[in-house]
């Protein structure tokens, strides 16, 4: 055999003990409290389906987000129009992304035309001539931008509410156009989190048209420009909620997307949470002026329809701060701070799938995965030695090393290790003796050709080499494929994979001829135990 330097043991002796570090804390279940701080203490993180949580596919509405942009487009058609004076007789939505504009006998069709081409060149304006009407649409690029963005921005908003419940290692990531997948490993009050997940948390302060009739209104006989909306109310008395009716006008004056916190605090006075907002500095002046205008006026708290309170206007509020109540619990309070902190919703979301995974399935999961390595791995371990003889020891060695090195890497990078991640590992041993019975093989078939031991040990490595390296390329590039276009757990099926097929090529190619060499330092053996 050819001359090993020294630097090649020395590798696998610093690789395996850096693997050996890395992946203690993981094989004793935890950080011992022996364990020295200045060795590496994480371990590997486990999946949904290994420690129990919760599963939920979400649905974007991005045509909601459509809507919206077109109801915004109306304020800004008024805007426009107003400032250059113009006169017309209403602008409404109609349809999902069309703002239809009636004119008046006085209105300036050609001039109102020119305005809003000039204004909104994200939108096509077409001028009915006859019925007095131009309609202004979106672009169908601006509408594929703005779903796009919706989701997006869903992503970000879900992410930063499941931030605040302290989960570890959630999984938030686009499904395909309109999807989004969530995953919360570990979480043990799914329905508290589905609830602030969920909401839009579209802040909005309207104010109350005390002037209108409101029991006409229920009866179906709104007032143009108004809206019914209500209120939930829980009675001190016996703790049961009410609802009442609220007559509002539809415009908001303000909306949340001004906030820039959301915090808890106690009422002194009736010793119940409220949360107090504070806007930031172009929120607390229109937040100003409004109160300002209509001192003596009732002013309603809307979130997502909901009127929360509807407190009279003593005084201008300056300071950027209003203070949300509704006879909250601790952790409704809590969970109302999160969303509104985290911001609103570009569109409403629906569950379109959801499951709820317990830790004892968890555990029975990693019980059962374990077994299967155990099980499987013993038995090719078990066929090497009976057919390889020394060569099967050694090739077993080198299947061991390979585990803890892909665990060491699975803790490095802190992966998360599931289910098919587990079923990867199971692959993972038979394709690393793989590599070894090429080699083998090879050895077997250069001693049938008469040549001497340590001569058919080196062409034996030599010529398996390019099939070995042929192979794992090719199972490779299949990996990242199943990375690329798969979802979570093809995705740890694959990154478990393509770790331990490195690692097998270090281990089948490198280190048993590394050790061979070692073995059969100054000797020549006459026959080799394979």
């Amino acid at each position: 055999m050819r001359h090993i330097p020294v630097w090649k043991p020395v590798i696998i002796l610093i690789s395996s003990l850096i693997a050996l570090l890395y992946s203690a804390p993981s094989l004793m279940g935890n950080v011992p409290a022996w364990w020295p701080g200045w060795l590496p203490d994480k371990v590997v993180h486990r999946g949904l389906d290994l420690q129990g949580g919760l599963y939920l596919l979400y649905h974007v509405e991005v045509d909601k987000a459509v809507e919206q942009s077109a109801e915004n487009l109306v304020d800004e058609v008024r805007r426009v129009l107003r400032k250059d004076h113009h006169s017309y007789r209403g602008v409404s939505r109609t349809g999902l992304a069309t703002v239809t504009l009636t004119l008046s006998e006085r209105s300036d069709a050609a001039a109102i035309r020119k305005v809003l081409e000039e204004e909104f060149p994200n939108a096509t304006v077409e001028d009915d001539g006859p019925l007095q009407v131009i309609r202004v649409t979106l672009a169908e690029a601006h509408q594929k931008e703005t779903r796009q963005f919706a989701v997006e921005q869903a992503i970000e908003v879900i992410r930063s509410r499941v931030d605040q419940f302290g989960v570890s290692e959630p999984t938030i990531q686009r499904q395909g156009e309109e999807r989004i997948l969530v995953q919360l490993p570990g979480l043990k009050d799914p329905r508290r989190a589905i609830d602030a997940i969920g909401r839009t948390a579209r802040l909005e302060f309207h104010m109350v048209d005390d002037k209108g009739d409101l029991d006409a209104a229920l009866q179906g006989r709104v007032p143009p420009g108004d809206v019914v909306l209500y209120g939930q109310e829980r009675r001190q008395a016996d703790g049961k909620e009410t609802r009442t009716p609220y007559l509002l006008k539809k415009r908001a004056e303000l909306t949340g997307d001004r906030l820039t916190d959301a915090r808890v605090n106690i009422d002194q006075q009736y010793n119940e949470p409220y949360v107090l907002i504070t806007f930031d500095r172009q929120g607390a002046r229109k937040f100003a002026q409004l109160t300002g205008d209509h001192e003596g006026q009732r002013m309603a708290i809307v979130l997502d329809h909901q009127v929360y309170s509807a407190p009279v206007i003593r005084e201008k509020i300056e300071g950027g701060r209003a203070q949300i109540t509704g006879g909250f619990t601790p952790e409704e309070a809590h969970d109302l701070a999160i969303v509104l902190r985290s911001g609103a919703l570009p569109a409403p979301i629906s569950i379109m799938e959801q499951r709820t995974v317990g830790p004892t399935m968890g555990r029975d999961s990693i019980n059962q995965g374990l077994l299967s390595c155990l099980i499987g791995g013993g038995l090719v371990m078990l066929f090497m030695v009976l057919y390889y003889r020394g060569f099967g020891l050694l090739a077993n060695v080198a299947v061991l090393f390979n585990v803890l090195i892909l665990l060491a890497v699975l803790v490095w990078l802190q992966a998360t290790l599931t289910l098919p991640g587990i079923a990867g590992m199971v692959l993972l041993i038979g394709m690393s003796v793989d590599a070894n019975v090429l080699i083998f093989e090879r050895i077997r078939e250069e001693l049938r050709l008469g040549k001497n031991p340590l001569a058919a040990i080196d062409h034996g490595y030599d010529k398996a080499f390019v099939t070995i390296l042929d192979s794992n390329i090719t199972t490779l590039i299949t990996t990242a494929v199943l990375y690329q276009f798969g979802t979570g757990p093809v995705r740890g099926f694959a990154v478990t994979l393509s770790i331990g097929l490195v690692a097998s090529m270090f281990t089948a190619i490198f280190m048993t001829r590394v050790m061979l060499s070692m073995i059969l330092k100054n000797r020549r053996p006459r026959t080799l135990s394979i």
